[in-house]
């Protein structure tokens, strides 16, 4: 592990991972990728990490690509075994999978891959200096890290269109308009606002429950039916009503205490989601 990510320690069950080369605004390079999906697999199989917040280092979050390469920055044949698969997709269906809710902070500029990778997360938050732009078209390029799918869902495909047609970018106000992001922060007040959420997400509840309610949330997403959730929630139910969670959400309840839920995540996940 080199510096480009700081891992704080974790939290009351917070883990806050920071992308750590502010001289360049915290561009994306392959070994930054890679070492971000390597730290999102030790967070989830960890069961001490209860929720994730993504933020950057010094004034930005993440400038996109690294275009320090040059013109063939993105020939991604140089690089990649099979060139017909995009690596920053490896990040973010990485976040996709996770069990764990994760929070971007968006602290300053994010743009390319540096917003794209925010768009599987749960809740994106962004301070009042942050700017951002799925800048693929001034760049010659395609969208990245599967955003024409997440993209069009959170914020709906006639302002995903403009965004990404015209690659322009645009400040945090635009993004909360948008439906991008759900709140903006003065600076100050960005990370401990990511920290109330992440509380929100682990006090009182069920570890294993709230990894179920991710995955089927997000996979419901391209679900051509209500059968489809029918059948999923219908296992999750057998799967946790005979489960020792369920028993204790009862029983806290009608003893009026704060439940102590023993199921961990990765013991106690479904095999099926």
């Amino acid at each position: 592990m080199s510096e480009a990510i700081l891992l704080e320690a974790v939290d009351e069950g917070i883990l806050t991972l920071t992308l750590n080369r502010p001289d360049k605004l915290n561009a994306m390079s392959y070994a930054l990728l890679d070492e971000l999906v390597a730290a999102l697999d030790r967070a989830d199989q960890n069961d001490g990490v209860r929720a994730i917040i993504l933020t950057g280092a010094g004034r930005g979050f993440c400038a996109g690509t690294d275009l320090s390469g040059g013109s063939e920055t993105f020939d991604v044949s140089r690089v990649a075994r099979d060139a017909h698969r995009d690596l920053g997709a490896k990040l973010t269906l990485r976040i996709f999978e996770m069990r764990k809710p994760v929070i971007a902070a968006i602290n300053g500029p994010a743009t390319g891959i540096g917003i794209t990778l925010t768009l599987p997360c749960d809740v994106r938050l962004a301070s009042t200096e942050a700017r951002m732009g799925f800048v693929f078209v001034r760049r010659g390029i395609a969208p990245d890290a599967c955003s024409s799918w997440f993209a069009p869902r959170i914020v709906g495909i006639s302002q995903a269109a403009d965004w990404f047609m015209s690659g322009r970018v645009f400040d945090a106000n635009e993004a909360l308009r948008g439906g991008l992001v759900s709140e903006v922060l003065e600076p100050g007040q960005l990370l401990p606002r990511a920290r109330e959420i992440a509380r929100r997400y682990i006090d009182e509840s069920s570890q294993v429950s709230v990894a179920l309610v991710r995955r089927l949330l997000w996979q419901m997403l391209g679900a051509s039916s209500p059968q489809d959730a029918m059948l999923l929630e219908s296992k999750a139910l057998w799967h946790m009503g005979r489960g020792a969670d369920s028993r204790e959400g009862v029983a806290s309840f009608l003893e009026k205490r704060p439940a102590r839920f023993p199921m961990t995540v990765s013991r106690d996940f479904p095999d099926f989601l």
